[in-house]
């Protein structure tokens, strides 16, 4: 079908732009609704100040999507070795001397022009990607010892580097990881050693929660531990408040919400903007809401697994499947703390929590799906992509 007006320089699956086009005008609108309290602390009563600032960002998040679509995805195999070469420095020199915010080092600050960014957002856009790659171009031989633990052993690296500052990060990109190893052909006796380690982490670490005193706590051990007491009903009153003031705008917003802007939670919430932009939501359009924010991610992760499976190359196959992975994870996380089903993470709502530069990585991301899916377009018209370049 024939695309007219501004859809005619879209290419690659219109579901998608329409996802993306649909989450940013959910966007603005939570976001103004929102940071008022904030605006009237900082900004002295300027409630315009964020969400011009968001609206900026979301307009130059489109503007790297829609580059990164225009590129034909194998050169992405490239610079996901470059990527990936540069982002575990980074990794490192945040953790060691990254800018702390909220209590975490998980930011560096880039000289001259003062922008500070997550390291761990690069990571985890650098990972699945020469995931992508090396299983692809190792298919034939993934199961071969040096290999799987070449390809295994760079997201150890990258995880454990991401681990000390930010938990929730480092297991939700291995936990990618992984499922990428599973559809990339490893062994099941891989996968199953794999699990087996997972386990034994775990209850190292919940020993260590448990055995030692909390003000011996190594790092944020004693910020983790805190916050799956919450989530049982024993942590602290800081930690509890947030839980409950995010269950009453949920309660609150009951099936068709109290309409935009009518929140009385976002004057209570910590973070209404950005971990709990979903309970704001619920609030404001009720369950019906919440509901169409869930089926638009959902919406989102089962066109890349189409777009996955009409892809003749296995490098696109995986990147689609690893990044869309990776950001309905995310989501889920983020919707799921907000109506109290898992312990407090610092996720933001890809796409729609108050951006900065975690907005930017994730249209990166969507930029590569489409870049994919404008390869699957000119597969059925005759015109394929020579997947070459990433076995070279």
């Amino acid at each position: 079908m024939q695309r007219k007006g501004l859809f005619k320089y879209l290419h690659g699956d219109m579901g998608i732009w329409l996802i993306v086009m649909l989450l940013s005008i959910f966007s603005i609108l939570a976001v103004y609704s929102s940071t008022g309290s904030l605006a009237y602390r900082f900004q002295s009563g300027n409630t315009a100040y964020y969400v011009l600032k968001h609206g900026l960002i979301l307009i130059f998040g489109w503007f790297l999507m829609y580059g990164a679509h225009l590129i034909p995805y194998n050169y992405y195999s490239r610079i996901s070795q470059l990527l990936f070469v540069v982002s575990v420095p980074l990794l490192l020199f945040t953790m060691l001397t990254g800018s702390s915010i909220n209590g975490a080092s998980r930011w560096m600050t880039v000289p001259i022009i003062n922008i500070s960014f997550q390291t761990s957002d690069l990571a985890k856009l650098a990972l699945v990607m020469y995931l992508a790659r090396q299983l692809s171009k190792n298919k034939n031989k993934v199961n071969e010892p040096k290999t799987f633990f070449m390809i295994f052993g760079s997201a150890i690296l990258v995880c454990l580097l991401i681990f000390p500052e930010n938990f929730s990060t480092s297991a939700l990109l291995m936990t990618t990881s992984v499922a990428l190893m599973f559809f990339g052909g490893v062994n099941m006796r891989y996968m199953m050693g794999i699990a087996g380690t997972g386990i034994v982490a775990i209850l190292m670490l919940l020993t260590v929660f448990y055995t030692v005193p909390e003000e011996a706590l190594p790092g944020r051990f004693a910020t983790w531990k805190n916050r799956i007491e919450t989530f049982g009903g024993n942590g602290d009153s800081d930690a509890n408040y947030q839980a409950e003031q995010a269950k009453i705008a949920v309660a609150s917003g009951g099936f068709f919400g109290k309409l935009p802007g009518n929140s009385t939670q976002r004057n209570y919430l910590p973070h209404p903007y950005s971990d709990y932009i979903y309970a704001i939501i619920i609030e404001e359009y009720g369950m019906l809401g919440g509901m169409l924010i869930l089926m638009f991610y959902l919406w989102f992760f089962y066109r890349g697994i189409r777009i996955a499976r009409d892809c003749e190359g296995t490098f696109g196959c995986y990147l689609v499947l690893g990044i869309c992975l990776i950001l309905t994870l995310q989501a889920l996380i983020n919707m799921a703390v907000a109506v109290d089903l898992f312990p407090v993470t610092g996720q933001p709502l890809p796409l729609l929590s108050m951006g900065g530069t975690s907005l930017w990585f994730t249209a990166l991301g969507i930029g590569i799906v489409l870049s994919v899916s404008v390869a699957v377009e000119n597969q059925g018209k005759g015109r394929n992509i020579d997947e070459s370049t990433v076995n070279s």
